[in-house]
């Protein structure tokens, strides 16, 4: 126990603190295994990543090879091909398989940079230089296919943050090669999952799109207030100190059982008080306030650019309001303009990430957020 950490935040969790998702678990799983394309949406730090790579140590390995990426750092298509490939090559093969069959070919056009660690057991690293005039995209996306018939096993590629692809230039061009090449690939499937909600439904829900419907669509939900609160009594307990199940609701509550801020506030608050002690009240609000402060600069970055109106609409849907924004009354109490301006108030803010629309309500998209627009005034 003692190599855990009680809380972890800000990166993917394993293990120890990786809570619930059972009925997740269990659907991503069968899909992985029967060759079932997903797409996964949820906010940002709900636990995207933490669940597909628990998915991933999950799966039969006699008959399934994953792949995970991140592609929030590319930019371009080829910045793209070039993560994937890399990740590709370096997933589905040992250092001592690398020149092998599966790969020769594919590098022979290529000067890859590969670098070795003398230490048996670690990772090679990989440097591709992909470029239109080495390989065209079919080649590129092709690849897993033809690794997976050599080695009789299916793969399941992974791919975070692909709500990337739909803001990169030629981002039309991109998608209709993804669904070109990979509709037709009998033995690789795809998990394709990101943060922004509203380009993540752009590229797979709308009709036009190349992607429309690709896979078996998943929104993330919230974790219940009753697993998180055992979760953190029991994580205090370890390490010999004390929460009652009130306060530990209460820290749910308090960041709308956003997965990442539960935990960092927990973690906080565990950080108030020393072996042999228990939460009480002061400690909560104690850790309210830090956790506020330390977003504070990211959140006055976040609303640097924005307009007077749009701060505005921020500021009524913080008062509690979430519909009819239309309304003269609203309009005029919050200073909004036009009715004809609350569209694209709301367009703009949405694409920000800033509000998020469930098709009845808008909401704040980060509760830490709202609390901070909230003590501003």
């Amino acid at each position: 126990m003692s190599n855990n950490k009680s809380f972890v935040f800000g990166v993917s969790v394993s293990d120890y603190n990786f809570i619930g998702r059972e009925t997740e678990i269990r659907q991503l799983k069968m899909n992985f295994e029967e060759g079932i394309n997903t797409i996964l949406i949820s906010p940002r730090r709900w636990g995207k990543t933490s669940l597909v790579k628990r998915v991933c140590q999950e799966v039969d390995k006699e008959k399934v090879i994953t792949v995970f990426i991140d592609i929030f750092r590319c930019k371009s298509e080829y910045e793209f091909y070039n993560t994937l490939t890399e990740a590709i090559l370096k997933q589905t093969a040992s250092r001592s398989e690398l020149w092998m069959e599966n790969a020769r070919e594919f590098l022979t056009r290529l000067t890859p940079k590969i670098s070795v660690s003398p230490e048996p057991n670690s990772e090679f690293a990989l440097s591709l230089g992909i470029t239109p005039h080495t390989h065209t995209p079919e080649e590129v996306l092709q690849l897993a296919e033809d690794i997976a018939k050599r080695k009789g096993k299916r793969i399941v590629v992974c791919i975070d943050e692909f709500q990337q692809i739909g803001e990169m230039p030629n981002c039309l061009s991109l998608q209709k090669w993804l669904r070109s090449v990979w509709q037709h690939q009998q033995h690789v499937s795809y998990c394709l999952f990101g943060s922004k909600k509203h380009t993540m439904m752009t590229v797979f829900q709308r009709r036009n799109m190349p992607l429309y419907q690709f896979g078996d669509l998943k929104f993330l939900g919230k974790i219940p207030t009753e697993t998180w609160t055992h979760y953190i009594i029991s994580h205090f307990a370890d390490r010999h100190r004390s929460i009652s199940s009130d306060l530990a609701a209460k820290i749910c509550l308090t960041v709308d059982n956003h997965s990442s801020y539960v935990q960092q506030l927990s973690w906080i608050i565990f950080s108030l008080i020393d072996e042999g002690e228990m939460v009480e009240e002061r400690h909560l609000q104690m850790g309210i306030d830090a956790l506020i402060d330390s977003q504070e600069q990211l959140f006055m970055q976040q609303i640097e650019p924005l307009t007077a109106y749009q701060m505005n609409f921020l500021r009524c849907i913080v008062a509690g309001n979430h519909t009819n924004f239309g309304e003269s009354r609203i309009r005029e109490t919050f200073n909004l303009g036009s009715a004809s301006n609350i569209a694209r108030l709301k367009s703009a803010l949405i694409e920000r990430d800033l509000i998020e629309n469930d098709g009845l309500e808008i909401h704040i998209t980060d509760p830490i957020f709202s609390l901070w627009l909230t003590r501003r005034g």
